[in-house]
């Protein structure tokens, strides 16, 4: 007599099925029309295939195309699926990873030539023929010795194998012609892939390893729907026009010279001043909110580092030691170590509680030159680093403190953002205990405060878990943004100590928090965001003033004059025609032009061209002007971002 297990749905109502039921069976129960659209299945927690058999009673969900999970799924399966064309037109591909990613999936290969847009095409003409054949997404088990046969002339695959664990469950699948090693889960058949589009080609070295074999990355993108693509596709053009490596050429911003190194800034005078801007407006922000400046070595001897844990957990990030006198020395990756030893200087009393450190600390820390990007990821970078030592008992309202921080500064950019739990890693120093009181103290702030989050499970920095704000930009995408981490275990690690009011010795807790991050990062993103054309506030250039005609040069760079007096960073521009200086400011987006002639010189007015505003000018009183400029300032309005 056959068995039968029961599953029970999110509305409670159990259903009752043979023993080896799967998702689609229980989709079909329910009725046609979910058994049409089901995709997958949320088993007791985990997502697996609809055909998957269902061994014992469990909690099920099924899972559409309007469930959070399923565009991942379809990408995973898309990836798949542009394996299976690449080995049709190459059968002699090797065939590496090919994972979903945020914005769509990508497939690794090794072929002896780079992939052309022509071969793209064709990638993308074969996909429709296998989307159009429909063939089953089949799971199987297999053995490591069934799996080495099954890939024996592929020597990537082989490779993977060799890091499985002799008990370690191996799963294959299978569409059509095409066999994977892959964990899955997919969607039930190549037939249920919607609206694909390969995107480009690149180099990757395998594994991400300089040292080993260059493969060619294909990546693409796949949604449900055909006018989802469409806007994805438009984000994409909009990126590209706003690319920061584009842009700060174009604006004079930043430079990278291999003379120096690769990934190594080299901040050109505008963009110094749009650093310059930044960094002082935050030292005004975290002054008033009752920090203390300090500064800390760019070289630091190797015992810190032994003491602190970062050679143990974050050696493979660290650049090389240098011998001193005997001493071995590294370049600093964090500032933390610093902070410590600041505060260890003197004996602390629970009166001096919270002490709150901040500096602009540039660290060094060793990425492969394959994932380097202009000043989205460097070698060598800039904190706003800050760590808060308080007791206990404080921890809650610091944290709340940092929230309020936080959304101060963001606001000021014009940035919204989410925020991001992110809990133990495998990597982690200390206990479970320590662990989950942490995790539960972040959470509880952000609870009681009323706050959306999500959780980011093993995300957390190897000595705590920590707060992610990601930023949203102007068209949409999500960068890396401030970071609140709390931390037990470096307290412990160094002995820091504060005397209580019971005259005994204490542990204080210690929180990390940066605001901008990576001050190159933040600018990179910022110019992304504003596409180039900064608010008046940080634009390196805020007025440039026109004289018609050069009769009118002098009282033209008396009112330059003028405005630099008061701060204002004023350019004359007196060459060339008008028509030509004007493009170029607009070229070079600069916020206000100031245009004067001969009714302005008798007038004493200026007529003010505002940046985005087309041919539209304004003629106004010159003191008016300054004091609007002023105001803007004061305020770091957004008003002069184009379309804010």
């Amino acid at each position: 007599m056959a068995r039968s297990i029961q599953v029970t749905l999110p509305d409670g109502k159990v259903l009752e099925l043979p023993e080896g039921s799967t998702g689609h069976d229980v989709a079909a129960a329910i009725g046609p029309g979910l058994a049409k659209a089901a995709l997958a299945a949320v088993v007791d927690g985990e997502l697996v295939d609809l055909h998957r058999p269902i061994e014992s009673d469990a909690e099920l969900r099924l899972v559409t195309a309007r469930d959070p999970e399923a565009l991942g799924l379809l990408r995973h399966s898309a990836a798949h699926v542009l394996a299976t064309a690449v080995r049709r037109l190459r059968p002699g591909a090797e065939i590496g990873f090919g994972p979903a990613i945020e914005e769509g999936f990508y497939y690794d290969f090794g072929v002896e030539e780079p992939f052309t847009p022509d071969d793209l095409e064709r990638f993308e003409e074969e996909i429709e023929r296998v989307i159009e054949a429909d063939y089953p997404f089949e799971r199987r088990q297999v053995t490591q010795d069934e799996a080495r046969e099954l890939f024996h002339d592929d020597p990537l695959k082989l490779e993977r194998l060799e890091e499985f664990d002799e008990d370690e469950v191996i799963t294959v699948y299978r569409d059509g012609p095409f066999l994977d090693l892959c964990r899955g889960p997919h969607l039930p058949s190549t037939g249920h892939l919607r609206h694909v589009k390969l995107l480009s080609a690149a180099g990757a070295y395998w594994r991400g390893d300089e040292r080993r074999q260059m493969l060619q990355r294909i990546y693409g993108t796949a949604f449900f729907r055909a006018k989802e693509l469409e806007e994805h596709l438009e984000r994409l053009e909009e990126a590209k026009k706003r690319d920061h490596r584009v842009l700060g050429r174009e604006l004079d911003l930043f430079t990278v010279d291999e003379r120096v190194g690769s990934g190594l800034i080299l901040w050109q005078p505008a963009g110094s001043i749009i650093r310059n801007e930044i960094e002082e407006y935050e030292k005004e922000l975290i002054l008033r909110h009752g920090y203390e400046l300090v500064y800390t070595p760019h070289i630091v001897s190797e015992k810190l580092f032994e003491v602190s844990g970062h050679l143990e957990n974050f050696r493979e990030n660290m650049f090389g030691a240098m011998e001193v006198e005997g001493a071995r020395y590294r370049p600093k990756p964090m500032n933390c170590p610093g902070h410590i030893c600041i505060y260890q200087a003197s004996q602390r009393s629970y009166r001096e509680l919270p002490i709150r450190y901040a500096e602009f600390g540039t660290v060094y820390r060793y990425e492969r030159s394959g994932v380097l990007h202009g000043m989205l990821r460097v070698r060598g970078f800039t904190q706003d680093d800050a760590h808060v030592f308080c007791t206990a008992e404080q921890v809650p309202a610091e944290i709340e403190a940092l929230l309020d921080l936080v959304d101060e500064m963001l606001a000021t950019f014009g940035y919204p953002y989410t925020i991001e739990l992110a809990t133990r890693p495998e990597s982690a120093m200390g206990s479970e205990e320590v662990w989950d009181e942490a995790v539960a103290t972040l959470r509880g702030v952000l609870e009681e405060r009323g706050l959306e989050y999500t959780v980011d499970e093993g995300g957390g920095a190897f000595y705590g878990p920590k707060l992610d704000f990601k930023l949203i930009d102007a068209i949409g995408r999500r960068w890396q943004g401030p970071t609140v981490q709390l931390d037990f275990n470096l307290p412990e690690r160094f002995g820091i100590e504060y005397i209580g009011s019971d005259n005994e010795r204490h542990r204080p807790v210690m929180l990390h928090r940066v605001l901008v991050g990576s001050m190159e990062r933040f600018i990179g993103g910022l110019i992304e965001h504003y596409a180039g054309a900064f608010p008046l506030w940080l634009a390196p250039e805020q007025v440039r003033v026109l004289p018609i005609s050069e009769q009118f040069s002098e009282n033209a760079r008396a009112f330059v004059d003028e405005m630099r007096a008061h701060g204002i960073r004023a350019v004359l521009a007196d060459r060339e025609t008008l028509g030509y200086r004007i493009r170029e400011a607009e070229m070079r987006k600069i916020p206000y032009m100031g245009v004067i002639g001969e009714r302005e010189v008798d007038e004493g007015t200026v007529a003010v061209r505002r940046r985005g505003s087309g041919r539209k000018q304004e003629v106004m009183e010159r003191g008016a002007f300054l004091e609007q400029l002023l105001d803007e300032i004061r305020g770091r309005s957004l008003d002069t971002i184009p379309d804010a």
